[in-house]
């Protein structure tokens, strides 16, 4: 039986957030579900980043090829498999194919998927992760989501489903906001004037890593996914230069971003 969030009012801000005593998982109360269509690789992604996510695949890949290069130091890519959920244009899963390992992806935008199979050769489904049918019988060495898993208003039904898919002595690799990070622990106000209304979670690495003791999995490396001291209204922001900034967000996994890898224990 896998632990269910216990979710209580949060102590400093409870008309944003329930949070999970067990774990301090948030839960956001105002979020909204919303339909995720082929026009956010578009038009959403280039009022975000000034680019479309086409016109941004230099920088998606080479992204990409740094977290393989992470999830390289616990696995050997060669004859591993590897799903990802959200695999969006298929980027990440071509790099990683590129490394050696079998690659498999699930997307709901029709539009990727057809890239994906079509332009990349991947084998990826067009499918909701909801789905009862979805990916029942299927195991992977390595299980990869990023900035996906915070979407689903169902955070117990998603991460049992998740966690399921990876076999025994695999890896879950993440990337989701963070609260623990200068946004949220120095300017509140602002992480709360800018948090997308469709993110029902909200994790920091100390509560994703319990979270994920509950299912069986042991966090084997965090790390914030960049550094902005300039985002710090706290001493870190005023003192420290960048380069010791940076060290001591490593050190902690500071950051309004951050990746996880997590291996599944032998039962």
């Amino acid at each position: 039986m896998f632990p269910k969030l216990e979710l209580i009012p949060h102590p400093r801000f409870p008309d944003q957030y329930q949070i999970c005593k067990r774990t301090g998982v948030c839960f956001y109360k105002p979020a909204q579900a919303r339909e995720y269509k082929d026009s956010y690789f578009l038009d959403e992604y280039k009022n975000q980043y000034q680019k479309t996510y086409y016109e941004d695949e230099t920088s998606l890949r080479e992204l990409a090829r740094k977290r393989l290069g992470m999830l390289g130091r616990f696995q050997n890519p060669k004859n591993s498999s590897l799903f990802e959920l959200g695999s969006a244009a298929g980027f990440f899963l071509d790099e990683a194919k590129k490394k050696g390992y079998r690659v498999s992806g699930l997307e709901i935008s029709p539009a990727e998927v057809e890239y994906s199979q079509k332009t990349l050769g991947l084998d990826v489904l067009c499918a909701s992760f909801l789905e009862e049918n979805v990916l029942k019988s299927s195991s992977f060495d390595v299980v990869a989501a990023f900035f996906v898993v915070e979407h689903f208003p169902d955070a117990d039904f998603v991460f049992e489903k998740l966690t399921g898919l990876v076999k025994p002595g695999g890896f879950l690799f993440l990337g989701l906001p963070s609260l623990n990070g200068p946004t949220f622990q120095t300017n509140p106000e602002e992480w709360f004037r800018t948090h997308p209304k469709d993110h029902f979670w909200d994790y920091s690495p100390a509560s994703l890593k319990k979270m994920l003791k509950g299912y069986g999995f042991t966090t084997e490396y965090k790390k914030p996914m960049s550094y902005h001291p300039s985002r710090d209204r706290g001493w870190r922001g005023r003192i420290l230069s960048h380069r010791l900034f940076a060290r001591l967000s490593d050190l902690t996994c500071y950051g309004d971003t951050f990746h996880l890898i997590a291996q599944k224990q032998h039962t």
